[in-house]
């Protein structure tokens, strides 16, 4: 609690208005994972409301405070047109009234002082502010304001005549790479001063809406008779608006150019990166091209380094495991495997656990396939397979670099595995994944490359499963009545049911079909002495599995279903990522 928050909330105890003993209540609520802020915390708490909170500051700073909730009309058109479209997105300022020739503005933060001179210095208008509480405000700025729409980028495409496949430089000869940085700076409307065909500017409307809607992935396909495009949001795939069929090669030529791929190859697979500034935030897209039947098809991973700076505490580790994890971190060596099929999050986790790990009295190096994020203080190495670089030979330098912590992206042969091992059992804290269901199969998985059964035993401490589901929308979520077939498909009694806070979604305009974020449910299997005794004897999964469960591990399901009953997420979203044993 910094900054702006932190003096509202002492502002509201000076006031009266809330407690020091409700704060604390606040803040363990937000410790709990569901809410992000103090504030958000006594809002869900219903302690206060935001229009009191508006009232308080509106005291305090002397403006005048507007509900748009409670208003009985909308503002007139002629109102809104004061303020034009670029103008009162970048600045959030939605104009409510003029007269005596002050035009009067609803923001919500009365300190932006900055925003109010541009606005006044923009429109030549005397302005003045008036609060509001920003949930309105960001839905008033949908409803007055319509940001520039696809739509009409494409509809002008069809209008000119221009090559928009050789982007915006008149030198033919610069480099991809060079070309892509000088003009991927956008603006939060979408928009660079240096591109001017709608082809460029649709492909950063395409970008920047993916960024706004919090996807993950960009998926642009090429079908027989149109080109789809799709985000994948909270782990699920959202089909928007496509362009034209026809523009298929102009849009997949821009975005090759960008990313530094050959635009004269269309036979094989390339892999390559954008570096964006969007909406004053540094992102980088990882973008990988596969030839297709009809066409060629590109998927875009948004790689923002702030969802993998989390602390352990957000990845969603309920206390007992979150005690857990701390313990395998200050092990001195060993083995650690996170596991899970692509996009269950093991990369965030493993971030999270070298970030944490991550001293000036500690070594760490890391083997990745490739490098997703640049992480301050660690020694990352890329793998390249084309220059004989793989994950072995990278282990193998490694060593001789005397690190304390190494990680490898992935143990995906059994020479990786027998070195990641050896450095085990030579004194080093040893992290990588591999891509098995649940967290007893991985021993087996080893073994299966190849590895003898003793060098298993010796070196592995301990093996995590997770897979990622969408957490319920804060703002909309509802109760749940659970039914009979859902308590025979999670194996929980109507007993459990009447002590626990099953909810579904209903959605709102704050979330996705009411999820908004996701969250891991986990499997943390720690091994000992009679599990080392199994793996000798060459016991299959099954029969360790069990022998985990009845000693305390709690599978991914058990994890989901307790994260539901507390109305996290929702029973769909266990039964979707897990199965029954």
């Amino acid at each position: 609690m910094i900054g702006q928050e932190e003096f509202i909330v002492d502002l509201l105890i000076s006031r009266g208005v809330i407690t020091n003993e409700q704060v604390e209540d606040a803040k363990k609520k937000m410790a709990e994972g569901d809410e992000d802020s103090v504030l958000n915390a006594l809002y869900a708490l219903r302690i206060i409301t935001e229009q009191q909170v508006m009232r308080v500051l509106g005291d305090e700073y002397g403006m005048e405070t507007y509900d748009f909730d409670s208003a009985k009309q909308h503002v007139p058109e002629q109102i809104i047109a004061m303020i034009p479209n670029q103008i009162a997105l970048r600045y959030h300022m939605v104009p409510l009234s003029f007269a005596n020739g002050i035009l009067k503005v609803a923001m919500s933060d009365p300190a932006d002082i900055e925003s109010l001179d541009a606005v006044r210095h923009l429109t030549g208008l005397d302005v003045e502010g008036v609060l509001t509480p920003q949930r309105q405000l960001e839905r008033a700025l949908e409803f007055y304001y319509k940001r520039e729409d696809a739509t009409d980028i494409l509809q002008e495409v069809t209008e000119t005549t221009t090559d928009v496949t050789l982007a915006s430089t008149t030198d033919s000869t610069m480099d991809a790479t060079q070309d892509a940085t000088q003009d991927a700076t956008i603006d939060s409307d979408g928009k660079n001063s240096n591109d001017i065909a709608p082809i460029i500017r649709y492909v950063s409307l395409v970008i920047i809406e993916a960024f706004r809607s919090r996807a993950s992935d960009i998926h642009l396909e090429p079908l027989e008779k149109k080109f789809r495009v799709r985000y994948r949001i909270d782990g699920v795939l959202n089909e928007v608006e496509a362009p034209p069929k026809y523009l298929q090669n102009k849009i997949l030529s821009r975005l090759k150019l960008m990313s530094g791929m050959d635009l004269s190859e269309h036979r094989i697979p390339q892999d390559g990166r954008i570096r964006i500034t969007a909406m004053g935030r540094d992102l980088d897209l990882r973008v990988s091209d596969i030839p297709c039947t009809h066409g060629e098809s590109i998927v875009m991973r948004i790689l923002d380094k702030s969802g993998v700076m989390l602390g352990i505490g957000e990845l969603g580790f309920m206390q007992d495991d979150q005690d857990l994890i701390y313990k395998i971190l200050q092990m001195p060596d060993g083995i650690f495997l996170v596991t899970g099929p692509t996009g269950s999050g093991k990369t965030t986790s493993l971030y999270s656990f070298l970030h944490e790990l991550n001293q000036p009295t500690r070594k760490i190096i890391t083997a990745e396939d490739p490098v997703e994020y640049e992480l301050s203080g660690i020694n990352q190495v890329q793998v390249n397979t084309d220059v004989g670089l793989t994950f072995a030979a990278a282990l193998r330098a490694m060593l001789r670099q005397a690190p304390n912590i190494i990680m490898v992206g992935e143990i995906r042969d059994s020479e990786t595995g027998s070195i990641a091992i050896n450095a085990a059992l030579t004194g080093h804290l040893v992290f990588s994944t591999l891509h098995t269901n649940d967290a007893p199969s991985a021993i087996t998985r080893l073994i299966d490359m190849g590895i003898k059964p003793f060098l298993v035993a010796s070196s592995l401490r301990a093996i995590m499963a997770q897979r990622l589901v969408r957490r319920l929308c804060k703002h909309c979520k509802k109760e749940h009545i659970v039914t009979e077939s859902e308590m025979q498909g999670l194996d929980i009694t109507p007993e459990y049911v009447a002590k626990s806070t099953f909810m579904e979604p209903a959605g709102c305009s704050e979330c996705n079909k009411g999820y908004r974020g996701r969250m891991g449910i986990y499997e943390i299997f720690m091994l000992d002495p009679e599990v080392e005794n199994m793996i000798y004897q060459k016991a299959d999964a099954g029969v360790i599995a069990r022998h985990a469960r009845s000693h305390g591990m709690r599978n991914l399901r058990d994890d989901g279903i307790r994260k539901a009953a507390m109305g996290i997420t929702s029973i769909n979203e266990v039964l979707r990522l897990t199965v029954s044993e």
